[in-house]
């Protein structure tokens, strides 16, 4: 035996089915869904004032970066114009110290010069005196002894000798 069913047959299981699911549905929606709803709207309006916030954080913090990469490179300017004033100046100074030293270099060569010029007049007189000292003294001699021409030649030679030796060395 068998039985036919047909195609379309009404079945209570499924009917209490359709009820429980379409109660549980008008359930979850009076209590549950409702506030999932306004949950998901609330955290999709933070995460967009999260986002404004973000961005404004971030305009200020460029802003303030761009302010302060102004102020860096004018204290860059800054302290370049600085360095190069202090060369301009260190430079200023090292020529005035050679000038100053080329002007003292020549007093003292122009001292130097007049102390040998003074040394040179000084020997000179003390050789114009000592030639004379030897004259008188060859003089003398000559006088004492009258001696023959070539007595009086080994006389002065000898006085020369002695003098060259002694005195005109010191």
């Amino acid at each position: 035996m068998e039985i036919y069913t047909g195609l379309i047959e009404f079945n209570w299981t499924l009917l209490f089915v359709w009820l429980t699911f379409g109660a549980l549905y008008l359930i979850l929606k009076k209590k549950f869904f409702e506030k999932v709803h306004n949950f998901m709207v609330a955290r999709e309006n933070m995460v967009k004032d999260s986002i404004e916030n973000a961005e404004q954080v971030n305009l200020v913090a460029l802003r303030k970066m761009d302010a302060y990469e102004r102020k860096i490179a004018d204290i860059e300017g800054e302290g370049r114009e600085i360095i190069k004033n202090a060369k301009i100046k260190a430079d200023a100074h090292a020529r005035e110290i050679i000038e100053e030293a080329n002007a003292k270099a020549a007093v003292m060569l122009k001292q130097a010069e007049e102390e040998i010029q003074r040394e040179k007049l000084r020997a000179v007189g003390e050789v114009k005196h000592q030639i004379a000292g030897l004259a008188l003294l060859a003089a003398e001699k000559i006088l004492e002894k009258e001696l023959d021409q070539a007595g009086q030649d080994e006389l002065i030679t000898g006085i020369l000798d002695k003098a060259g030796k002694s005195e005109w060395q010191n």
